[in-house]
């Protein structure tokens, strides 16, 4: 044996490796179009991928107390005490509504009351205590 036929573990010459034809196909393709991506993603925990839901309706009556609180005092206050009777017994959102236009009612119907007292009062002094001409 001479030392040229002796394999040292040298690279085979540079080509096309042994063993290996042409693809019998083309190159990968991306497949049949499927339905696509999410448009916002998967669906969060504890809400519905579809809006808010079924919510309690808020009581009307609630509403026009509180705004009636601050237009005339007194038919707030009075307003807001039935649209809180109706909250408990209908189980309807506005009890908070309510509560605060009592509160309102209530502080403006007693400045109210203590100005027309205080008006009265002036008044009287002023005419030493005769309402007559």
């Amino acid at each position: 044996m001479s030392q040229d036929d002796f394999y040292r573990g040298d690279p085979p010459p540079y080509g096309a490796p042994p063993g290996y034809g042409p693809p019998g196909y083309g190159p990968p393709g991306y497949g049949p179009p499927g339905y696509g991506t999410p448009a916002y993603g998967p669906p969060r925990y504890g809400r519905s991928a579809y809006g808010p839901g079924w919510q309690r309706p808020t009581n009307q009556l609630a509403i026009v107390a509180l705004f009636t609180a601050f237009v005339f005092a007194p038919v707030g206050l009075v307003l807001g005490l039935v649209a809180g009777r109706q909250v408990r017994r209908t189980g309807e959102r506005g009890g908070g509504l309510a509560v605060v236009a009592v509160i309102v009612g209530g502080i403006v119907t007693t400045f109210m009351v203590i100005g027309l007292v205080a008006y009265i009062w002036v008044l009287a002094s002023i005419s030493d205590g005769a309402f007559a001409p």
